[in-house]
């Protein structure tokens, strides 16, 4: 009987260690990038051809004035008595 007891324990023993081995975490791979890239381009050649917009060109002109459509008014008392009878 105690022959079949420690049997029984060492065989359960056995057969748990895979399963703890399985519950171990491993780390994820950690990617290391360099801090500064530098790309040179001093040995590439481009060729094509430089082409410009279609359309009419529009110069840039000075001293242009615009009218302003804001109104600047210096009394707004009427207004400021009409909102104080909706309080």
């Amino acid at each position: 009987m105690k022959k079949f007891l420690i049997a029984a324990l060492v065989g359960i023993g056995l057969g748990s260690a895979p399963a703890l081995a399985q519950d171990t975490v491993q780390e994820a791979d950690k990617t290391i990038y360099k801090k500064k890239t530098s790309i040179d381009f001093s040995d590439v050649n481009i060729s094509g051809e430089l082409t410009k917009p279609e359309g009419a060109y529009v110069g840039v002109r000075k001293n242009v004035k615009f009218k302003n459509f804001i109104k600047v008014r210096q009394n707004f008392r009427p207004e400021i008595f009409a909102s104080a009878d909706n309080i």
